[in-house]
């Protein structure tokens, strides 16, 4: 198993707006090969900004890696608008190997 995972410095105010671009948006995840799920998580708000993270799970890394270089993650980010009022700077992309699971 891979997770993936995006870290967002999202502005002070602007979380709703953020979670609607992720509501609105077409992720063309449902036939990738690998794909297992996808949850949108909202952490720690300060006065300078609010934490928001995309986390993907994927069957492995190559899963996911192939996923990035697909024509589903082209068309998922074609509209991709950069909000500039909304986000705090780009991104920060982190990548985990599953190496050890427990399951209820």
């Amino acid at each position: 198993m891979y997770i993936a995972m995006n870290r967002f410095r999202i502005a002070p105010g602007k979380e709703e707006t953020f979670i609607e671009i992720w509501k609105n948006r077409e992720t063309h995840l449902e036939d990738v090969p690998g794909f297992k799920s996808f949850q949108l998580l909202q952490g720690l708000a300060t006065p300078e900004h609010t934490l928001f993270a995309s986390h993907s799970i994927w069957e492995s890394e190559e899963a996911f890696r192939n996923w990035t270089t697909s024509e589903a993650f082209r068309k998922a980010h074609a509209n991709a608008k950069p909000a500039s009022d909304v986000y705090l700077g780009p991104p920060k992309f982190e990548g985990f190997t599953a190496v050890l699971s427990q399951e209820q």
